[in-house]
């Protein structure tokens, strides 16, 4: 039987942005294999309805545990938030991976740790907003904290059309940000993966005094935790490998990827994933 430790860890979102993601988990844990996949051919998932988003996820993590990822990583918070306790039953009944780890916990824990003022600011799609997981997870961190959260519907796939950003691209995230300034909150959770690639705008909107907590870092630590918790981690005297599926075109999702990643992408292979019926589980 070969080496589970051997085995790649399955990293999926809705299109590139999860690939900021990937890039603190390649660099956080380099002797890791990875296996990206992004469901561009069904992006945005920040304004589908939450059955349908539970039906993609686990469609996603199906092809992710057929490539025999060890662990599942899912890097898009609509994804998350809709659909988690669903996709951890599905790959504990699968039993082919050690578990499911998904964004909004380890952020929310950050966000926490990190305010001083007791107020944090949640910028995120709708779908994740209406979905209230952010709101339980940063209330089970901390009851006394409270959240101001923001729906911004259009700020991912303004991003995800490309570069480079212009005047209007300043417009909308300076108007995201105008409620968390009268909110006075001093923490804000970027809580959609493309959101780090406007960092530096919502910095200066915001004020140089509030912290902005993304996915990278904390997503980093609770994937070599699982690891290490289920002696699953890799040799450490090795430097893994990564490689990339996506739904949509293969070569956008190259010369976008690029970007997000900052590091080379490689061969892109698109897979095809079936037609879901909105309302019945996968």
């Amino acid at each position: 039987m070969s080496d589970p430790r051997r085995a790649p860890i399955g990293v999926f979102d809705s299109g590139v942005g999860g690939l900021t993601v990937l890039h603190e988990l390649l660099v956080s844990l380099p002797h890791e294999d990875f296996l990206y996949l992004g469901d561009t051919a069904r992006f945005p998932y920040g304004v589908r309805p939450v059955e349908e988003l539970r039906a993609f996820a686990v469609q996603i993590a199906d092809h992710l545990l057929d490539a025999g990822a060890k662990l599942i990583v899912v890097a898009c918070n609509a994804a998350t938030a809709a659909a988690l306790p669903t996709l951890e039953e599905h790959v504990a009944r699968d039993g082919r991976a050690a578990g499911v780890v998904g964004v909004v916990g380890p952020e929310s824990n950050l966000a926490v740790a990190s305010t001083h003022t007791g107020r944090i600011g949640l910028l995120a799609t709708p779908t994740t907003v209406a979905s209230g997981a952010y709101e339980r997870a940063v209330s089970q961190a901390d009851p006394h904290v409270h959240l101001e959260s923001i729906p911004c519907p259009d700020l991912a796939p303004i991003i995800q059309g490309g570069f480079p950003f212009d005047d209007a691209v300043v417009d909308t995230v300076r108007a995201y940000c105008e409620p968390l300034r009268a909110a006075r909150v001093d923490t804000v959770i970027l809580g959609c993966t493309h959101y780090p690639l406007v960092a530096p705008m919502l910095q200066r909107a915001l004020g140089r005094g509030v912290t902005l907590i993304t996915s990278g870092a904390a997503m980093a630590r609770r994937v070599e935790h699982a690891l290490a918790s289920r002696d699953l981690e890799n040799h450490q005297d090795r430097e893994g490998d990564y490689a990339f599926l996506c739904t949509g075109d293969a070569e956008s999702f190259r010369a976008l990827g690029t970007r997000f990643l900052q590091m080379p992408l490689g061969e892109v292979r698109q897979v095809r994933v079936a037609p879901v019926q909105r309302g019945v589980p996968a």
